[in-house]
């Protein structure tokens, strides 16, 4: 079969920076059995061309993005016809690959994977404009199959006309590899880990308030938080202020490789956000043995009550309390643990490769629109 995939970005030509370690399980998995070309609208500021994963990757780039990719995705296609079109994300890929598909006579799938249909202002958080909200709504009523990866999202999906199909982006077990979830040692601080770029809408402030509640009640933790600085330092600074600078890491972005054994080593992944549509990080931890405690998003609505632990989203009260609950009692934390882990074993990389296949063979039969 040959696959058109089109992406925003999140797939450089490095494979370790400015990538999305998910599309790329998902690229390479794909490119195994099928011609895979991905189409990426802004990855690099000019037009270009590079191999990776055993698929064609061309860069959009410069504008217009939208109608460049259309025409170029068109042309490609009369060289050598695809059978279908995938967008990850609804807005700008969606249109793309919608636009693409409908012109030549094939079908499209898109997997909604962010804040396409929402607007939260106090954080700018989202898609500001009506119109372009309207448009991710058409473009996920028109395709011919959509996907979303938590209960959540495909609320938002049915609410825009869709009828969704839950795909996980599963972890890619070959570097989040499985070992049974360990014992916390009580004679070293309890680990706490928080992967995501420090933006609003991750919420950093409610882990920095819940790190400083745990501290002020005496208990000995500490944070590391993975991902690249948005904010120019403020995190940093609250930090401070709130006088736990000792107590939390900030590491920056940090590629797969370096992530792993730090999310390996903690007793809990901490997840804050007040929007996610996943995150893969807790898909991630939940693989090699550490259960989340977070706030009432994405996976953490489907796991909780049984391999995770949901909180009201902001509520840094809250949010410690369930942190001390589960470090004082290490047996209900494994038990978590062990239920996250064989979601997350189960509905891994490979899972969501061949899902998605098998609804790339589903609507290939049916009659073009």
């Amino acid at each position: 079969m040959r696959v058109a995939i089109i992406v925003p970005a999140g797939v450089d030509r490095s494979g370790e920076y400015r990538v999305i370690p998910a599309v790329m399980w998902i690229i390479e998995r794909l490119a195994r059995r099928h011609s895979v070309t991905v189409v990426t609208l802004r990855q690099e500021p000019r037009p270009s061309l590079w191999r990776s994963l055993g698929a064609d990757i061309y860069n959009i780039g410069s504008r217009p993005r939208r109608l460049r990719a259309v025409h170029l995705l068109l042309n490609l296609h009369l060289r050598r016809p695809f059978d279908v079109f995938h967008a990850i994300w609804a807005r700008g890929s969606g249109e793309v690959a919608l636009a693409a598909a409908r012109l030549c006579r094939r079908p499209v799938l898109v997997h909604i994977a962010g804040g396409e249909l929402v607007w939260m202002p106090e954080i700018a958080f989202g898609s500001p404009r009506r119109r372009a909200r309207w448009l991710a709504r058409l473009v996920l009523r028109q395709a011919d199959r959509v996907t979303a990866a938590s209960s959540p999202m495909m609320g938002l999906a049915r609410k825009a006309g869709a009828s969704p199909v839950r795909v996980t982006l599963g972890a890619d077990l070959t570097v989040w590899q499985p070992e049974p979830p360990r014992p916390r040692n009580p004679e070293r601080p309890a680990r706490l880990v928080h992967v995501g770029s420090l933006t609003p809408v991750k919420d950093h402030e409610t882990l920095l308030r819940a790190v400083a509640e745990l501290k002020r009640q005496g208990r000995d933790v500490r944070a590391d938080l993975i991902g690249e600085d948005a904010l120019g330092g403020r995190v940093q600074r609250l930090a401070q202020e709130l006088g736990i600078q000792e107590a939390v890491i900030f590491h920056g972005f940090l590629p797969q490789r370096r992530a792993v054994p730090i999310v390996r080593s903690a007793d809990l992944m901490l997840v804050t956000s007040r929007y996610e549509a996943g995150p893969v990080a807790l898909v991630e931890a939940a693989a090699v043995g550490v259960p989340t405690v977070g706030t009432a998003v994405g996976h953490v609505v489907d796991l909780a009550p049984r391999a995770a632990v949901a909180v009201p989203v902001g509520d840094w009260n809250r949010l410690a309390a369930e942190i001390g609950c589960l470090l004082d009692n290490d047996d209900r934390r494994l038990a978590l643990a062990e239920e996250a882990q064989k979601w997350a074993v189960r509905e891994n990389a490979d899972w969501t490769c061949q899902r998605f296949e098998e609804l790339y063979e589903e609507v290939a039969r049916r009659p073009p629109r």
